[in-house]
């Protein structure tokens, strides 16, 4: 009777520890950031390490219900949400600067505009330095990032968030991923960044009992980070 209690037991573990963590409880802080098509940074951030959860959408414009068709004067941006304690508002910014699909140093539509919106005055005062130094270092471009207060941002479309993930719709399913989830699900964000090789096959090793993934999705998102680590990210 014990050794039959003791294996229900096991099963039950065993079925806990491949749940895909989608919902993490860490306070956190957040971040926006516009840096061309979005589909790109939402990779970028999403698998990097201390990102809890990424959505994109569109913010920094005055236009009521921006939608993809139509968001007026709005810009493309991706609000994070991450650890403090883990990684801090700079080093996002590291990750911004470098990033970049166009936009930085050209002058272009407002859509894709380089977009920093601050949360607070720490923030503000973090980008204004930030945007200085990385002036210098680019020099004789000119950078036009603008700074902003963060106002209402307005998620994007189901089909535009995870779009990477979105692309291996057998392993979405497999996560139990949902159109909720797809603005909230922290594996979600992980994925989407892994599977076109953002954060590298050792973070990924690591990563794998974490979040939750059995050994068939954890083969095949493997399969793909060993194969487009170091590769590009944008749209």
């Amino acid at each position: 009777m014990v050794a039959t209690h003791n294996l229900i037991a096991t099963e039950r573990v065993e079925k806990i520890e491949t749940q895909p963590l989608h919902h993490v409880n860490i306070p956190y802080e957040k971040a926006t950031f516009g840096m061309g098509c979005f589909w790109g940074c939402d990779s970028l951030f999403g698998a990097t390490k201390g990102v809890l959860r990424t959505c994109v959408g569109y913010s920094g414009g005055t236009t009521p219900a921006p939608v993809y068709r139509s968001m007026g004067d709005h810009t493309e941006v991706i609000e994070i949400h991450y650890d403090p304690t883990v990684i801090n508002f700079s080093d996002l910014l590291d990750l911004f600067w470098n990033n970049h699909e166009y936009g930085l140093t050209t002058r272009i539509k407002r859509q894709y505009m380089s977009l920093i919106l601050y949360h607070n005055e720490e923030q503000r005062r973090i980008s204004e330095e930030s945007r200085a130094e990385e002036q210098i270092k680019r020099a004789p471009e000119k950078i036009i990032t603008e700074i902003a207060p963060a106002g209402i941002f307005y998620p994007a479309e189901d089909y535009h968030q995870k779009y990477r993930l979105q692309g291996h719709r057998d392993l979405a399913k497999s996560i139990g991923l949902t159109p909720e989830l797809l603005h909230k699900s922290h594996v979600a964000a992980r994925l989407n960044g892994y599977l076109i090789g953002v954060g590298g096959l050792e973070q990924f090793e690591k990563d794998t009992d974490r979040l939750g993934l059995n050994t068939d999705q954890a083969q095949y998102v493997r399969d793909y980070v060993r194969e487009n680590e170091g590769g590009g990210i944008f749209c």
